[in-house]
């Protein structure tokens, strides 16, 4: 059973390939995240990562890893706060900021960090469901 104030972290980088399907499959082919000669006239100088790419990860924490199998993800706010880069690893946290154990719910903050810089790229908050562990 999960409890406020625990903490899961799952740490992760992404490839420009994938990026590129995460382009195909959602459509989404701003050339800010796909053309590094477009990319390098941009304030970013470089192409830019998918912000729902990065936050796509937290399916797959909360479906898969932490609470894992069973879990619903019922919402999700988001922020982005910096650019997102392929090859850098990045951390996501997770932290239970509140457990509704009769409704078997937990609202939970999500972060995403640069490891190597600790800055903030993504931040939100989830509401997910579970019957077995919450």
């Amino acid at each position: 059973m999960i409890e406020i104030g625990q903490t899961y972290s799952h740490d992760f980088k992404f490839t420009q390939d994938e990026v590129n399907r995460f382009a195909e499959v959602t459509g989404d082919k701003n050339p800010v995240h796909t053309d590094a000669d477009f990319a390098a006239k941009t304030m970013f100088k470089k192409p830019i990562m998918h912000g729902m790419l990065g936050a796509a990860l937290f399916s797959k924490v909360f479906g898969v890893l932490f609470p894992g199998e069973g879990t619903i993800y019922l919402k999700q706010s988001l922020s982005f706060l910096k650019p997102m880069y392929v090859e850098v690893e990045y951390e996501a946290v997770f932290t239970v900021k509140e457990v509704l154990g009769d409704k078997h719910r937990a609202i939970v903050e999500t972060l995403i960090k640069d490891r190597a810089t600790g800055n903030v790229c993504t931040s939100g908050e989830a509401t997910i469901l579970n019957m077995d562990k919450i």
